[in-house]
């Protein structure tokens, strides 16, 4: 069980210099790379979804045999890594040395872009808690927050902390964003007629509908006349209670 264990916690792309690979030698594919090959790994996963992609599913669309791939990767483990930090690099950082910027807004721009990242590749949450997670694009966009958030004057015990609270939060909201576009698109409508249609369906049961007719008050003053201004809402307003926590903890000492 130990040696599994070690197996499994030293397996990546990005171990043992299998990420540097361009090709195992002679007789790969001509036209083919491995950037190209990460490439449309990244738009199958978009317009098929995780469950969906397959090693022969992407030959086909390279117009390459299944084997042929495998110049390239050992395993299709290996091409959802690549795929997923491909995915980390769209992520626009902010300069952590400026001096000038306020962490609070630079934070916030991070986690924001985060959630816009998962909403827009839904694959990457799933692939995000199976992976290590390595990937040069990962860690630069780690080691970016880590720098942003020590300018906030937290002592060096809560930064691992408030990095958890921020980031695990906006990857759980942005999770659930992605679930419930699934839904929709399923549904062949738009967010704001699945939504009507579901809270209709459920202020009518009567095993729910008290549960929803009780917080009315706090939902009208929430605001937002769509879907997707209530999401954004909800989504700044939690954002800056954890900025504010954080402030908190810095003026506790």
């Amino acid at each position: 069980m130990v040696k599994a264990a070690e197996r499994s916690a030293r397996t990546s792309v990005w171990l043992e210099d299998k990420a540097r690979r361009g090709g195992r030698g002679g007789g790969q594919p001509s036209g083919l790379d491995r950037d190209r090959i990460t490439e449309v790994t990244g738009g199958l996963l978009d317009a098929e979804g995780l469950d969906r992609f397959s090693m022969r599913r992407l030959a086909a669309e390279l117009n390459v045999s299944a084997m042929s791939l495998y110049w390239y990767v050992d395993t299709k483990d290996e091409l959802l890594e690549l795929a997923l930090d491909a995915a980390f690099g769209e992520l626009r950082l902010p300069d952590a040395e400026d001096g000038g910027a306020d962490w609070r807004d630079q934070l916030r721009t991070l986690a924001t872009a985060y959630r816009v990242l998962l909403l827009r590749h839904p694959w990457l949450s799933p692939l995000a808690g199976r992976y290590l997670n390595i990937g040069p694009n990962s860690l630069a966009f780690s080691r970016r927050v880590q720098r942003i958030v020590r300018r906030s004057g937290l002592p060096a015990h809560g930064i691992t902390g408030a990095i958890s609270a921020v980031f695990q939060f906006v990857y759980g909201y942005g999770t659930i964003e992605g679930h419930f576009a699934a839904r929709v698109a399923a549904a062949g409508t738009t967010p704001d007629e699945y939504f009507r249609t579901a809270m209709n369906a459920v202020s009518e049961a009567p095993r729910t509908a008290d549960v929803i007719r009780e917080p009315e008050d706090i939902m009208a003053a929430r605001g937002g006349d769509t879907v997707e201004e209530i999401l954004d809402r909800d989504f700044t307003f939690a954002l800056d209670l954890l900025v504010a926590g954080i402030e908190a903890m810095v003026a506790r000492g």
